[in-house]
C-alpha cells in the first residue's frame, strides 16, 4: 500500500530472484525447508523474519518454487497459528508508535496527517480479513488499546 496516498514509489528493497524456477545450487529439499520453516516460527519469528534467515543464513532466495507453498501456507499446514496476519499487527504497531510521539510532541501536524492514514489503511485490512473470515466478525480496532508490545 505503497502509493495509496502518495505518488512514491514505496520502499526499496532487495531485487527478487528473476527466474521463478528453483535454483540449481539450493540443496534442500522441500520437507527439510518446511521443516526449518516451523523450527524458526516456533522460536518466536515472524514470516517475513523468516524469509530473511532463509535468505541470509541458509541461501534460499524463495521458498515458493522450492516448495510450493509459502512461508504462511507452510505455517497454517504445520498447525503453526498466527494470531494475527503480519501486515495488520505492522500497521498497528506503527499507529501505536504515532500515537505515543503525538502525546509528547502536540503540534506535530505531519504525524497527525500520517496517524489518520495508518488509521485508514486498518481500517480497509480489517474489512478485508473479517471478509476473508482470518479475524473474527466483532473484532475491532481501538486506538487506545490497540498497543501492541
Amino acid at each position: 500500500m505503497a502509493r495509496l496516498y502518495a505518488s512514491k514509489r514505496g520502499r526499496s528493497g532487495s531485487t527478487r530472484p528473476v527466474s521463478k524456477k528453483p535454483p540449481i545450487w539450493c540443496k534442500y529439499k522441500p520437507e527439510e525447508i518446511e521443516a526449518l520453516v516451523v523450527k524458526l516460527a516456533r522460536e518466536g519469528n515472524p514470516p517475513d523474519m523468516i524469509g530473511v534467515v532463509l535468505r541470509d543464513r541458509y541461501g534460499i532466495a524463495l521458498v515458493k518454487p522450492i516448495v510450493g507453498k509459502t512461508i504462511t501456507q507452510i505455517l497454517q499446514s504445520s498447525g503453526v497459528e498466527l494470531k494475527m496476519p503480519e501486515d495488520l499487527e505492522l500497521l498497528l504497531r506503527k499507529a501505536d508508535k504515532l500515537r505515543k510521539h503525538l502525546e509528547k510532541n502536540r503540534v506535530d501536524y505531519s504525524s497527525k496527517r500520517a496517524l489518520a492514514l495508518v488509521e485508514s489503511k486498518i481500517h480497509r485490512l480489517v474489512k478485508y480479513y473479517r471478509g476473508l473470515r482470518v479475524i473474527s466478525p466483532d473484532w475491532k480496532y481501538k486506538p487506545l488499546a490497540a498497543s501492541v508490545a
